[in-house]
């Protein structure tokens, strides 16, 4: 009960830090089944072949745990509010109270998304992306289309619901619980990242809580918003006129390219300080930085068209978006070169946290050189439905930012549990993770220059992408053995939590305010201790 209704800011963390724990084991469990049938589709997996409708239903729900339930909770919910408080010089959020509430929230979304896959008729089987009209027009459609597909829109708008209290409480606090003397100049740049990204989610899941509320009074409502009038279902004309399934599009990719941003900005951040920690320097160009991470967040809300350049977008405007989505290469370079430039010459410690920074700059880098391909209207049109998109998103929004959610676990973990994680272990895991997610992304992008289609149950029906079934073995095999490597980091997760060494007051040698606390132990969540 101390737990589970307890305002205390850093239980509120372990709670959104286990919820993500039980979402990406959920998420590589169902990607796992779903390699296994791409490669062997003729095998029975339970009682029967698994139907497409079926791999469908589990690639829609693995997508909607990964982004919703792990890329935004963990480094947003579970880690800002960790430190943001103390990092800042105050004792707790904003809003303590709201801060519970929307953990709360969080998790009866997360219910009703389990409850949506177990649903009658089917799961929803539309992708994360739920495109119109067949998202809209409901059991008609077909299996997962029914109860399954409405109960996953209220999901995602319960999810909204809480992603937006969070961000309230997050901008509340920069703003109004910075310790006296510290302005917004002299925060780390952890704090400008979840304020950024709070921002971000205020204005981008604004949007797509009011097209879930739309989208949802077309299906139980018999409204228009989506639904095009004279649309043929089944052999049945439905009875719906003058809606528009690009408006959806146009709505879901206004939140959705800043998702992007929401994911991966605050890793930034959390590289940013780790880098600094074990090379013993200040971050170099902090300024630059602060710059260049609202730059990011600024053009993130300008660049959604490029997901629709096979839309039918105007030419004239996707080649606005084609512009702006380069544009957004040039602070991101000079985040990067400034990441290089704060650990040339300094005095190294290669932790695992230190690691699995060096990683994220690694990941990121080379998954944003592919989007170089993607921002193109014409590559776009070959590449935008074949696994070179899979490759990408990937790389850079699922490992890169999983590589800063690893970084601040190992970093943090004394707050978390006052506890150490064990360094060799660590180590292992991050040599092998590293190995094992090139292994297992990088080759994708060869199936999408070959044309593999994304999204396909089954390959081995088309003539011409037998050439590829050999390629797709091999990424099979890399994203088992990816997954295997997990059970390290799991084993070293719950054993430090019982068993690992007692953490002293400030083991990384850090300057930031969250390790001023000497004495205090973190594991105790009946107090709020302060700076």
């Amino acid at each position: 009960m101390k737990w589970l209704f307890s305002t205390d800011h850093r239980t509120i963390a372990r709670l959104y830090f286990f919820l993500s724990l039980i979402a990406v084991f959920a998420g590589t469990a169902l990607s796992l089944v779903m390699r296994f049938h791409l490669i062997m589709p003729a095998v029975k997996i339970g009682a029967d072949v698994m139907a497409p409708e079926f791999y469908l239903s589990m690639l829609t729900l693995h997508g909607t745990l990964m982004v919703f339930f792990v890329l935004t909770l963990a480094p947003m919910s579970a880690f800002a509010n960790l430190v943001l408080p103390e990092q800042l010089g105050a004792t707790g959020m904003a809003f303590p109270r709201l801060n519970l509430l929307s953990f709360w929230i969080t998790l009866a979304s997360f219910c009703i998304l389990i409850a949506s896959f177990l649903a009658t008729g089917g799961g929803p089987l539309s992708g994360w992306t739920a495109y119109p009209p067949l998202s809209v027009v409901g059991a008609i459609a077909g299996p997962g289309q029914g109860l399954g597909q409405t109960l996953w829109f209220y999901s995602i708008g319960t999810f909204c619901i809480a992603s937006l209290l969070t961000a309230i409480n997050i901008i509340a606090t920069v703003i109004e619980m910075r310790a006296p003397g510290m302005d917004l100049m002299a925060m780390p740049l952890t704090c400008w990242n979840w304020f950024l990204t709070a921002i971000l989610t205020l204005l981008s899941f604004s949007v797509l809580i009011a097209a879930a509320v739309l989208i949802l009074l077309d299906r139980l409502a018999g409204t228009s918003f989506f639904v095009p009038g004279g649309l043929l279902v089944a052999d049945q004309v439905i009875d719906h006129s003058g809606g528009s399934p690009l408006l959806w599009q146009h709505l879901f990719w206004f939140f959705g390219h800043p998702e992007v941003y929401i994911a991966i900005l605050p890793g930034m951040g959390i590289v940013s300080e780790l880098l600094s920690t074990f090379s013993g320097r200040p971050i170099f160009g902090y300024k630059a930085m602060v710059t260049a991470t609202i730059s990011i967040a600024f053009l993130g809300m300008l660049v959604w068209g490029h997901h629709m350049f096979i839309s039918g977008l105007n030419p004239y405007s996707a080649i606005a978006f084609s512009l702006l989505t380069m544009v957004i290469g040039a602070p991101s370079a000079v985040k990067t070169f400034n990441w290089l430039a704060t650990i040339w010459g300094g005095n190294l410690r290669f932790t695992t946290a230190m690691l699995f920074a060096i990683g994220f700059v690694s990941i990121f880098v080379t998954g944003g050189l592919s989007g170089l391909f993607l921002g193109q209207p014409q590559l776009d049109a070959y590449f935008h439905d074949t696994y070179f998109v899979v490759a990408h998103f990937h790389l850079i929004m699922g490992i890169a930012a999983l590589f800063g959610i690893f970084a601040g676990t190992f970093y943090w973990f004394p707050l978390l549990f006052g506890r150490m994680m064990n360094e060799r272990l660590g180590k292992l895991h991050f040599y092998l993770t590293f190995i094992g997610a090139y292994a297992t992304f990088g080759p994708m992008h060869f199936a999408g220059f070959a044309g593999n289609p994304r999204r396909y149950a089954d390959f081995t029906t088309f003539d011409f992408l037998a050439q590829v079934m050999p390629l797709q073995r091999w990424i099979t095999g890399a994203a088992f053995f990816l997954a295997a490597v997990q059970i390290i980091f799991i084993w070293n997760l719950f054993h430090s939590i019982w068993r690992g060494a007692e953490a002293p007051a400030n083991p990384w040698g850090a300057t930031t305010l969250e390790w001023s606390q000497s004495g205090i132990d973190t594991r105790d969540t009946k107090t709020c201790p302060g700076p």
